[in-house]
C-alpha cells in the first residue's frame, strides 16, 4: 500500500515537471525589432526618425552653444586695454581670432567707433540677434518633436485599441486573448514609444536653452561694459 501511494506520488511529481517543462517550452520572448514590427511599422518609423532628428540636433546644439559659450577669461581685461590705447586695429583683430559671439558683436561696435553711441549701440545689439538666432538653430524643431513624438504615439494607441475591438467584434462569442494580443502591443509599445521620445527631446529642448540663455547674458554684460568704456571721458 505504501508502495502505491509512493509511487502514485512520483507520477503526479512527473506530471507536474512535465507541465513546468511545456510551460517553460511555449514561453515566448520579443526581440526589439520584433517589438517594432508588431506594433506597427507605419506609427515606429515616423517615430524613429522624429528620435534620430531630435539626437542629431540636441548633439550638434549642444558643442555648437558649448564653442560659443568659450571664450579668454581676460577677454574684456584686453579689449578695455586696446581700446584705452588707441590701439582700435589691435582691438579688432584680437576679436577675430576669437571665434564667438561675443567677440563678433563687439567687433561690430568696435568697427563703428568714432560715431554716435546710439548707433554703435543699435549696431552690437543687431548683431547680438544674429548670433542669437545662429545659436537657437534647429531649437524649435526639438521643442515640436517634444510636443508631436507622445501625440504620434497615441495615435498608435487608438489605432492599436480599433484593431483590438475589430477582432473582439468579429470573433463573436468565443474571444481568446491571442487574437487580441496584438493590438493591445501596439497599442502600448507606440505609447511607450512616443513618450520616451518626448521625453528626451523636451529634456534636450529645456537644457539647450538654457545654455543659450547663460550665453546671452554674457553677451548682454560685455555689450554694456564696451559701452560704458566708449562713454567715459577721454574716448
Amino acid at each position: 500500500m505504501y508502495l502505491f501511494f509512493q509511487l502514485n506520488d512520483l507520477s503526479e511529481g512527473e506530471e507536474t515537471t512535465s507541465m513546468v517543462e511545456d510551460i517553460v517550452q511555449t514561453e515566448e520572448t520579443l526581440s526589439i525589432m520584433e517589438l517594432i514590427i508588431n506594433a506597427g511599422w507605419y506609427i515606429m518609423i515616423p517615430l524613429a526618425i522624429l528620435g534620430f532628428i531630435a539626437v542629431y540636433i540636441a548633439i550638434e546644439r549642444y558643442f555648437a552653444i558649448q564653442k560659443a559659450n568659450r571664450v579668454d577669461r581676460d577677454f574684456m581685461d584686453r579689449i578695455k586695454d586696446y581700446i584705452t590705447d588707441g590701439k582700435v586695429e589691435s582691438a579688432k583683430d584680437y576679436c577675430s581670432s576669437q571665434d564667438s559671439p561675443m567677440a563678433r558683436m563687439l567687433q561690430k561696435g568696435i568697427s563703428k567707433m568714432g560715431r554716435p553711441i546710439k548707433e554703435i549701440s543699435a549696431s552690437i545689439e543687431n548683431t547680438g540677434k544674429l548670433e542669437v538666432f545662429k545659436m537657437e538653430k534647429g531649437l524649435s524643431i526639438l521643442a515640436t518633436i517634444a510636443g508631436v513624438a507622445p501625440m504620434i504615439g497615441f495615435l498608435g494607441t487608438v489605432i492599436g485599441m480599433i484593431i483590438t475591438f475589430h477582432a473582439m467584434k468579429i470573433s463573436g462569442a468565443g474571444v481568446e486573448i491571442s487574437s487580441l494580443s496584438g493590438g493591445i502591443m501596439q497599442a502600448m509599445v507606440t505609447t511607450v514609444a512616443g513618450l520616451v521620445i518626448g521625453i528626451v527631446a523636451y529634456i534636450a529642448y529645456n537644457y539647450l536653452v538654457t545654455k543659450v540663455d547663460k550665453v546671452i547674458h554674457k553677451m548682454e554684460a560685455a555689450s554694456v561694459d564696451f559701452l560704458d568704456l566708449l562713454d567715459e571721458p577721454g574716448n
